[in-house]
């Protein structure tokens, strides 16, 4: 006797899902492959390289690899050849149990660029489990007076394998007392059972052997049995019945324990002890329902004792009988189906599969930084999760497969801005209330070399004395470069140029690692007021990143020239200068001039002069301008003074210490009547002399009125234009009105703008040229201001705070000066005629204007300051030459002396040049006698055009 079940819709449904997934495809990027169960080591599962799309060749440098949660190493990749392969024993039962649908879920990983795929691989089932029995041997006891279809429930076999390998058939050893109950289809649940078919007869066979069968219906079919013993029974003939054999319960999981489950009620028609029940769980009861559940044997209430998970367990079967009391006692059974609720009681759990850390801060939008993969045991939307970030980050989630996130860039990075992000992920489910869970991962920035190196500021200002150590630090450059590590170690060098004839590097180094400036060799600011080079700052990136600093390097002035005299006549004795003198020249006339130049700047180049006291103490009557150095009388000569005069003149510069260097002056007493022609200067009415020089003069002076007048006229002209022209205020605005002046006796000065002009004008810049006429007193007014103007040459003033000097015109040369060459000054609407201001604070002076000495060293400036003091005589009116002018544009300074007609005068130079050109003609071979005569003999023509 046999009977099946399982066949019907439920079956055919459960055969077309297995033929469905025996099929694998790659779709939605998802690989399906399959393999029975108990496959041998090595069996070929399928070309996972070549269905992934990846090359053999890159498995390896692109870190191919293969993940599978809890599965431990079922199945293995050989990198050779891409074939996945078995790669241990696998067993189905083991793997999912009961489930229909069993399947190891790989995770295939490769990295440069990161990439997942998601590869799916189903378990077959094979007929490796034959049914099996709770027992080899069940005892049953049934009484003689049982009526004919009675029924005896029996507990079947299970069979750990599924689909058609599970289909059991039951069938029993043959008897005529018992056969097996056939269930409905439409019954659920489906159980085993003996149905007597023939009266008991206790005293004819007390004890019925019986065997039972169970085959599945796989190939080959694999069977198992049972021993059924059946004792028959006397007596109470009357069974316990329930309400009902099938009750449903639904409960929800996590219920505390205690919980009343359901209360089962049976009754029983006997009387008496026959009659009295008692509950109990059937003893094929499995183990887990025991754990879980508890019966009361008197009332009935199954109560729940454990603890209950619908992630365990969604459903239990619980067996129950009732037996009486009787001799032999009876029993009636039911089964109690207990529906497990699923409630939200389990957190999301997030795992980072892999991470690509760190990352450059200039990857490419898109970057996948992580894999992030998420579960919920609950079920429904209990188990339904959705993941999100932390806000204010520069990433973003993208879902790849079903519970996997991706993190990647979703905007640009800058690790000087950000170095480390903390980024937050959230996973929420959709219950209610939801559970969440969040975890954290440190995303660090990797630097990119994106920052040149900068300096705090663009040009740097360093001044240094000249006559430096060679090797000493005079500066250090700074560079800060914002990125990290080697992007960020600077180095710093010289951009090389040239400096004259000589490299830059012969004149400074600087150090590569701190940036120390160091000059290698003493400077000389009379050879370069002014380096001016280029320091290179460079990180070790690569490529590496550079930028570039300004030196201006000034090399200020000490005093290391002493004064350098100046010997119109070097044929007449080493360091002496010779004269002749007429006796009849009177007090005050200049009979010589000594000449001296120092190489030094502003202090260091002011030049006094001071003659040197007679031997004896006798008192010489000769005196030497203090600044001037012009040699004049003190008194008139007679015939008591020696006709040979020896001066010494000593020049000493305002340095600390001060430099000095000694003149000699020969000079030589003559009668009027036998003054050479040559001297000039000694006797200014020679009738013989202009005679013979009369033809020359007379071209001299008509040209240098010609251009004096001239001048003259353009500058009153322009003048009045200047003047009548109303004011206005351009883009620029008003110039600074300075005064440009001369020696003691007035000058013509020129100032010219030179600077870039910063606003757009009507035309070019213009030039002014400005002329002073000189103020000389006559010859008694100067005797009788003789000895105040001693005293105020013994002592020099204290030089007024806001003069300023000049680099290129020197003291001591004409005392001939300029001021701020930014400035001009423009002549009042009065003309020539009116009185000049004062530029500073005025004491009395001595003599008709001064020379104030420069203050400290100044870079770049041509900054003298003349002033008129209270005392001073007016200006000369106009149609009067003045004593000096400087041409524009040239180094040379024209002087024009008006003296009295009865006094002499010193022709011994008519043009002076600047600093530059004297220091050439000293380095020139000096020329013959004739060519220096043949000079003499100009400067005196010259001088007698000045009268």
């Amino acid at each position: 006797m046999e009977f099946s079940w399982g066949i019907g819709q439920e079956y055919r449904r459960l055969l077309l899902s297995l033929l469905f997934l025996a099929t694998w495809k790659v779709g939605s990027g998802q690989v399906r492959y399959s393999v029975p169960e108990e496959a041998k080591h090595g069996t070929f599962v399928g070309r996972i390289a070549q269905d992934l799309g990846l090359e053999l060749a890159e498995l390896v440098p692109r870190l191919f690899r293969v993940a599978s949660k809890g599965r431990g190493d079922l199945l293995e990749v050989n990198l050779q050849n891409g074939i996945l392969f078995v790669n241990s024993r696998i067993d189905r039962e083991e793997l999912c149990g009961r489930s229909a649908e069993c399947s190891i879920h790989l995770e295939v990983i490769v990295d440069r660029p990161l990439q997942v795929f998601h590869v799916e691989v189903e378990v077959k089932d094979i007929n490796d489990n034959p049914p099996v029995f709770p027992g080899t041997q069940k005892n049953l006891f049934m009484a003689e007076s049982r009526p004919l279809d009675s029924r005896f429930p029996l507990e079947g076999a299970s069979d750990a394998d599924i689909g058609a390998n599970a289909l059991l058939t039951y069938t029993l050893s043959p008897s005529e007392y018992f056969s097996l109950e056939k269930p409905s289809y439409e019954e659920r649940v489906k159980r085993l059972g003996l149905v007597l078919r023939k009266p008991l007869d206790r005293e004819e066979a007390p004890e019925i052997f019986l065997v039972l069968t169970a085959s599945d219906g796989g190939k080959p079919e694999l069977t198992g049995t049972v021993q059924l013993l059946v004792k028959v029974l006397d007596a109470n003939d009357n069974a316990p019945a329930f309400d009902r054999t099938l009750y449903e319960v639904k409960l929800l999981e996590n219920v505390p324990n205690g919980t009343l489950v359901i209360k089962l009620n049976a009754s029983d028609l006997d009387e008496g002890l026959n009659g009295n029940i008692t509950y109990s769980f059937s003893t094929d009861i499995l183990p887990n329902v025991k754990s879980k559940f508890y019966i009361d044997p008197i009332t009935g209430e199954i109560m729940v004792k454990g603890y209950i998970d619908f992630e365990e367990s969604k459903s239990y079967e619980i067996l129950v009988e009732g037996i009486d009391k009787g001799q032999p006692p009876l029993s009636g059974h039911c089964t109690v189906m207990v529906e497990v609720g699923d409630t939200n009681d389990n957190v999301p759990v997030m795992e980072f599969k892999s991470l690509s850390l760190p990352i450059r801060e200039d990857a490419p939008l898109g970057t996948v930084i992580a894999l992030i993969s998420v579960s919920d045991l609950d079920s429904s939307v209990n188990g339904q999760v959705t993941c999100t970030l932390s806000p204010s980050v520069p990433f973003r989630l993208v879902s790849t497969f079903k519970n996997y996130y991706s993190l990647v860039l979703d905007s640009a990075l800058d690790r000087e801005s950000v170095a480390n992000y903390e980024v937050g992920v959230t996973a929420r489910d959709g219950g209610s209330p939801s559970l969440s869970a969040t975890a954290s991962v440190s995303v660090e920035v990797a630097d990119v070399n994106d920052n040149a190196p900068a300096f705090a500021q663009p040009e740097y200002t360093v001044l240094v004395k000249e006559n430096n150590p060679p090797g000493c630090h005079i500066f250090t450059v700074s560079a800060r470069d914002a990125d990290a590590q080697e992007n960020a170690l600077v180095s710093y060098s010289l951009v090389e140029r040239r400096v004259g004839e000589r490299a830059l590097s012969s004149y400074v180094s600087v150090h590569a690692e701190s940036g120390k400036v160091y000059a290698l060799q003493p400077l000389d600011h009379e050879e370069l007021e002014l380096l001016q080079f280029q320091v290179s700052a460079r990180d070790a990136g690569v490529p590496p990143l550079g930028s570039n600093v300004t030196l201006q390097v000034f090399v200020l002035d000490e005093n290391d020239n002493a004064p350098a005299l100046f010997l119109p006549r070097p044929g007449v004795g080493a360091g002496a200068l010779s004269q002749l003198v007429a006796r009849s020249v009177g007090a005050g006339h200049v009979v010589a001039k000594v000449r001296a130049v120092d190489a030094d700047s502003g202090y260091n180049a002011w030049l006094s002069y001071e003659l040197q006291s007679a031997v004896g103490g006798a008192r010489s009557p000769f005196r030497v301008g203090l600044y001037t150095g012009e040699i004049s009388t003190t008194r008139a000569l007679d015939e008591a003074d020696a006709p040979r005069q020896r001066l010494l003149v000593l020049v000493k510069d305002h340095g600390e210490p001060a430099l000095t260097a000694t003149a000699t002056v020969l000079l030589s007493l003559e009668d009027s009547g036998q003054a050479p022609k040559a001297s000039s200067r000694a006797s200014t009415g020679a009738a013989g002399a202009e005679a013979a020089l009369v033809d020359v003069n007379v071209y001299l002076i008509i040209a240098i009125c010609a251009v004096s007048s001239l001048l003259v006229l353009t500058l009153l002209l322009y003048t009045a234009l200047r003047c009548s022209a109303p004011p206005s205020e351009g883009a620029c605005g008003p110039g600074k009105r300075t005064l440009v002046c001369s020696s003691a006796v007035g000058s013509w000065s020129y100032s010219q703008q030179r600077r870039q002009r910063v606003c757009s004008g009507e035309g070019p810049p213009k030039a002014d040229l400005m002329a002073f006429s000189p103020s000389v007193p006559d010859s008694g007014d100067r005797e009788d201001q003789q000895p105040a103007a001693e005293d105020s040459l013994s002592k020099p003033r204290q030089p007024n705070p806001d003069w300023r000097y000049s680099a290129s015109l020197r003291a001591g040369m004409h005392s001939s000066v300029h001021l701020e060459e930014a400035g001009i000054l423009r002549a009042g609407p009065g003309g020539p005629d009116q009185q000049w201001p004062t530029v500073s604070s005025a004491t009395p002076e001595p003599e008709a204007g001064e020379v104030s000495p420069p203050v400290g060293a100044g870079v770049n400036s041509n900054s003298w300051t003349f002033k008129y003091g209270p005392g001073n005589p007016k200006q000369s009116g106009p149609g009067e030459l003045p004593d000096k002018f400087i041409i524009p544009g040239s180094p040379a300074i024209i002087s024009i002396r008006q003296e009295p007609t009865n006094s002499q005068i010193d022709k011994s130079d008519f043009i002076t040049f600047g600093k530059k050109e004297e220091t050439k003609k000293k380095k020139k071979k000096k020329k013959g006698n004739k060519t220096q005569e043949k000079k003499e003999k100009g400067n005196s023509t010259t001088d007698n055009s000045d009268q």
